[in-house]
């Protein structure tokens, strides 16, 4: 405790103007709300939620193809938290099928290994958790086992957020589970202030001060907040894994557009368990008519109490949008801490 005290009060000192820091890591925001750290920083220092939930950030599309796939027959497997996102038309939750909630790749092919039916695994995540999918595919799963690839990549979004600008951003938060896996050198391009920080209270705070310094000090480099778990290359064999199965494509990103390099396809040789191509399913684009500002939030551009369902219309029982659902997405996690 009085080592965040020293952080606080040196962060303060610090703090010379108006300063936006984005972070792009949904448990950063849980820790940032669970310990109050916003009420501890200047007035000055704004800390903003970036795209940072995988849930989040999956499409309307891709849960309609997700609830097509059940429809027809199939057994579709997802994570809890997928279940209750949005689509065009309802939620998983809501629909039709034969729709089973797993802790993982390895208990949904667990599943097709016992039924004749097929199964289809809603594959979910960021880099962290790509490497145990790949893992799997290469021990040759079942026939009737295949996955609708529905990862992200972490660098592409933020160099489309530094690209446009209309966050006005002075610093990045790094995501720490991401750079377990990937490390931090790909982040080194970016011409922006960034840290790694870990997730307790004062991992977060250490990287907000390390971030400042670099401003005040004109600096734009990658600094490491977070060395015991990550190092600037990564875990090698994981990404040596997951190169193998998968490669980069472009793809949408829910209140984004489609980002070159951001989405992670198949190759040719894992095809067999692409489930996009096995059942000739064509993602499409969904327009949102909703109120819900789940978009802003993502790219930085508002606050979950910004937006007028939150708490009344929307609520973790009866989400609307996305950013609800999850226990990484921010309104969730502001409806839970911040009341």
């Amino acid at each position: 405790m009085e080592v965040g005290k020293q952080i606080i009060r040196s962060i303060n000192e610090q703090v010379r103007r108006d300063l936006r820091i984005m972070h792009v890591c949904g448990t950063h925001e849980a820790s940032i709300a669970r310990h109050g750290i916003r009420s501890v920083l200047p007035g000055q220092l704004k800390v903003v939620m970036g795209p940072g939930c995988p849930v989040c950030i999956t499409p309307a599309g891709e849960i309609d193809a997700a609830i097509s796939l059940a429809e027809s027959g199939h057994i579709v497997t997802t994570y809890g938290d997928l279940l209750r996102v949005p689509g065009s038309a309802g939620s998983l939750e809501s629909a039709d099928g034969d729709i089973r909630i797993v802790q993982g790749i390895h208990k949904a092919v667990e599943i097709a290994q016992n039924t004749d039916k097929d199964v289809v695994f809603i594959s979910v995540g960021f880099e962290t958790t790509v490497p145990t999918v790949a893992a799997t595919l290469l021990q040759e799963p079942p026939e009737n086992f295949s996955i609708l690839s529905s990862h992200r990549r972490v660098p592409p979004a933020m160099q489309w957020l530094l690209d446009q600008g209309e966050a006005n951003l002075n610093g990045f938060i790094l995501p720490g589970h991401v750079c377990t896996v990937m490390g931090y050198h790909e982040y080194e391009r970016f011409p922006v202030p960034q840290v790694v920080a870990g997730f307790e209270a004062e991992d977060v705070l250490l990287g907000l001060y390390m971030l400042i310094n670099q401003i005040n000090k004109g600096r734009a480099v990658v600094e490491n907040a977070y060395p015991r778990a990550v190092t600037r290359e990564g875990n090698k064999k994981a990404q040596d894994l997951m190169y193998e199965v998968f490669t980069p494509c472009d793809i949408e990103w829910r209140g984004f557009p489609v980002i070159p390099d951001s989405g992670l396809a198949l190759k040719t040789a894992f095809e067999a368990y692409d489930a996009e191509k096995k059942y000739e399913i064509t993602i499409p684009h969904i327009e949102q008519r909703s109120p819900c500002i789940c978009d802003r939030l993502l790219r930085g551009l508002a606050e979950p109490t910004d937006c007028p369902l939150f708490g009344t219309a929307c609520t973790p029982r009866s989400p609307v949008g996305p950013c609800m659902v999850s226990h990484e997405g921010a309104c969730k996690i502001w409806q839970q801490f911040h009341r």
